[in-house]
């Protein structure tokens, strides 16, 4: 899920918590819960993790998060089929919620927008790219490095495609044209709570490791950036050595310690101030989807292959291009609405839910 849901991942914190007052006081209770303390505990525990000295020691943490994400979707898509096989409820309309005949259906626009941004969530699924270098520069040279990360992206990308297709299509049929922003924390599902709380557990762990996979890069980036521009700052370089329980000796340098840890604080308070879920998610997907995972893959592509311009597979790439360059545009466009509108009923640090 990436960094955006690692800094608001307090969304699942809250889920566990309102799980078991709805549970116990009942499914029509009201259950507010303030996000600020889970988001403040989630960024103290990151501040923690980033001081992992590079990506190739966090390969433990992927591990951990790739489970976690296989679970919590398993159980989603579980949750889902047995309720789209439920009776007695409606399965949606082919053209979803309808347009400007009542209080719960949208007007033509504001459709057309939450049409945009859901592509932005959607792209979002898709925005590892950012990460298929380092990913790779871990990678053993036999057998060949790129043979390997096509096999591991083919996998991926089709996992990921099964999950987001399959849950999609049955959040669909399971709620009509009135499904949650997200079905286990948009409360579709009460039931078994104990399963359910399971899940938003294992959601937390994933974005615990899924912060850290996303923001390695970074770090490691900036890190190197400082160090070739000040090559004698004993601030930037020298490493003094701290022992961690349970880790052992563990080389510190100030500039790593104060630099990282400032980041956390700020993606912390960012998250604080701006607690739209959905509209942040599609506003990055649609930042990162286009540049990371289309135009650079295929100008290498083009490049690397010779492909001659204007030969029928130059036109087809080209177009694909621009037609995922438009996509891209109109989700950011449909995720800053969405901001937008939020914002007008929105008190910073107030949020509950």
């Amino acid at each position: 899920m990436g960094n955006c849901c690692g800094i608001h991942h307090y969304c699942f914190n809250q889920a566990i918590k309102r799980s078991d007052c709805f549970h116990s006081q009942g499914d029509h209770s009201t259950c507010h819960v303030s996000n600020n303390p889970y988001m403040v505990a989630f960024g103290a525990i990151q501040i923690i993790f980033s001081q992992i000295p590079d990506f190739h020691r966090i390969w433990w943490l992927s591990i951990i998060a790739a489970a976690m994400s296989l679970s919590y979707s398993s159980i989603g898509l579980g949750l889902g089929i047995g309720k789209a096989f439920e009776g007695g409820h409606s399965h949606g309309t082919i053209d979803g919620i309808g347009i400007a005949h009542g209080a719960a259906q949208l007007s033509r626009g504001r459709k057309v927008w939450q049409i945009f941004q859901a592509l932005g969530n959607i792209a979002f699924a898709y925005s590892f790219s950012a990460i298929l270098i380092e990913i790779q520069d871990t990678l053993e040279n036999n057998p060949p490095e790129n043979r390997t990360m096509k096999k591991a992206t083919l996998i991926g990308v089709s996992t990921t495609t099964f999950f987001y297709m399959a849950i999609g299509c049955l959040g669909y049929a399971a709620f009509g044209n009135s499904p949650p922003g997200n079905l286990l924390t948009g409360f579709g599902f009460y039931n078994p709570y104990w399963l359910i709380n399971f899940a938003n557990a294992c959601i937390i762990v994933h974005l615990v490791g899924a912060y850290q996979v996303f923001t390695q890069p970074l770090f490691s980036l900036i890190e190197n950036w400082a160090s070739k521009l000040w090559p004698h700052s004993s601030f930037i370089h020298n490493s003094y050595a701290i022992y961690v329980p349970l880790y052992g000796l563990l080389p510190v340098k100030l500039f790593r310690l104060i630099w990282r840890t400032a980041f956390v604080l700020i993606t912390t308070l960012l998250a604080m101030l701006l607690p739209f879920f959905n509209d942040i998610v599609g506003l990055i997907g649609a930042y990162c989807f286009w540049p990371l995972t289309v135009y650079f893959p295929v100008a290498m592509y083009i490049n690397q292959q010779k492909v001659a311009p204007w030969t029928s597979k130059w036109v087809w790439l080209q177009l694909l291009s621009i037609i995922c360059l438009v996509v891209s545009v109109a989700s950011g466009l449909g995720s800053i609405e969405g901001i937008y509108q939020d914002l007008k009923h929105y008190t910073a640090f107030k949020t509950r839910y």
